[in-house]
């Protein structure tokens, strides 16, 4: 494996933005693809770590107290009320541009059309005559939703965590969105704008992991109580992913919805003036932001690095754009043939997927790992993220290979329900005692043979 600059390769680009990873020639088992893929720095990830862990006991040991110190230093705000009062929403509803809240409601409908779909089925089976078994699904009582305003203002993810909550059924459903200094120590105020078109009514002022602790814990702020959660959803930075992994003990979490990534998959026929649009589109969300490209086509890799270099600097976040696209987390993977480049999405586990190759729905049906694939030149990703009707809260860091995106079924949990006759226990009888006594544990079949001898010496009721 080599790693170059299509700079050095290309005297016709004028300055390279991505390096160079090439595969072709290699052939790599799973876990040497895994290694191979760009990441982020493993020391990004350890200061993460450590900086979470202390503001999780921070926060659980001082409650409001430490949430007010984590403001003023994290967000420049010296806060009174933590809790955002109803009049603010309500006002930020009648403030709101009629553009802009026209495009949120037309997302709103779709993503909920598609969230109500998703909702998972109730299943009973007899399983033999009297024998019956449900699988029933019930939402959490309470959930909690962080929702990001650091370096851009995301009232789409207001849209993306409280619709599938409320197509789930949950009963209580908390905000979180940090403060803003230049509104007043308030969310901003198109966030809160999006949760009052939702009905949401419960908006706290608090940002980062801080408020996952937050949610998870509980806090009392005067009059103003934060109860618990059962589960915390929401996209974030390392900070925020951190949170989730170590509450995961305290409390539900969706998937580590970290930093944003993408990947895209692209032969010969993609258009690089697209593949370079979309790979900036995630690049402006934050330095530490992932783009990448596998492709067997160096021509398309050259291409596009030509594209980056005229694209780039006309973009408005290009400073953003420029660190995030020359970091270790993003880069060109070159591979042998598009076999090798499924393989290689696969082992990235990509939270955002598109495909541009020939036949594009054959070659996305084959994919296994990703949060969620945009198939063919006019799926790009911001079509998901705001209007598509899917949702964007999705897994990074190649967590897509065990994790979902969030759904309805994130706020909801499965109960096994078991109703067996006297005649259809009795039928099994023989069994469970086996089973028991071969695991030396005759209390359980006993449990089940003195339901047995009690019918057999129970006097006739009828008589």
């Amino acid at each position: 494996m080599s790693e170059y600059s299509l700079e050095s390769a290309s005297p016709a680009t004028t300055g390279s933005h991505l390096r160079v990873i090439d595969l072709r020639g290699r052939h790599l088992d799973w876990n040497e693809l895994r290694a191979a893929v760009p990441r982020q720095a493993a020391s990004s990830v350890a200061e993460a770590e450590d900086s979470v862990r202390s503001i999780i006991e921070d926060v659980r040991a001082r409650g409001a107290q430490a949430l007010r110190d984590l403001a003023l230093k994290f967000d420049g705000v010296d806060q009174q009320c933590i809790k955002v009062a109803p009049e603010d929403i309500e006002r930020a509803v009648v403030d709101l541009d009629p553009a802009v809240r026209h495009g949120l409601e037309s997302a709103i409908e779709r993503t909920r059309a598609f969230a109500r779909a998703q909702r998972p089925q109730d299943v009973s089976l007899e399983v033999a005559p009297g024998a019956v078994l449900h699988h029933r699904w019930t939402p959490v009582r309470r959930a909690g939703l962080y929702i990001p305003g650091g370096l851009a203002v995301y009232p789409s993810s207001v849209i993306m965590n409280v619709v599938p909550a409320q197509a789930a059924g949950v009963e209580s459903v908390v905000l979180c969105s940090p403060p803003q200094k230049d509104f007043g120590g308030l969310p901003h105020p198109v966030i809160l704008a999006a949760a009052g078109l939702l009905g949401v009514d419960e908006v706290w002022a608090v940002g980062g992991a801080q408020s996952l602790a937050a949610m998870a814990y509980g806090i009392a702020d005067g009059e103003d109580v934060l109860e618990p959660v059962n589960t915390v959803t929401g996209p974030g930075n390392i900070f925020v992913a951190m949170a989730k992994r170590q509450l995961r003990s305290v409390v539900g979490v969706d998937a580590e919805a970290g930093t944003t990534e993408i990947a895209v998959l692209a032969d010969h026929s993609a258009d690089p003036r697209f593949v370079a649009a979309d790979l900036i589109s995630q690049a402006e969300h934050d330095p530490a932001a992932g783009s990448v490209l596998i492709t067997d086509s160096e021509d398309l890799a050259r291409a596009v690095e030509e594209q980056l270099a005229v694209q780039v600097p006309a973009a408005k976040h290009r400073d953003r754009i420029t660190t995030a696209l020359g970091g270790p987390q993003s880069g060109v993977v070159l591979t042998d043939d598009l076999d090798q480049s499924v393989a290689v999405a696969d082992a990235y586990a990509a939270e955002h997927l598109e495909i541009h190759t020939r036949d594009a729905s054959a070659v996305a049906a084959r994919v296994r790992n990703a949060g969620a694939i945009f198939v063919g030149p006019y799926s790009p990703v911001p079509l998901g993220d705001y209007a598509a009707g899917s949702n964007h809260v999705l897994p990074t860091g190649g967590t897509a290979v065990f994790n979902s995106g969030l759904q309805a079924a994130s706020f909801m949990k499965a109960v096994q329900v078991i109703e067996y006759s006297k005649e259809a226990l009795a039928q099994l009888e023989d069994d469970i005692v086996a089973l028991a006594d071969t695991e030396d544990l005759p209390a359980h079949g006993r449990a089940v043979m003195i339901r047995s001898e009690a019918d057999s010496t129970a006097p006739d009721r009828e008589g």
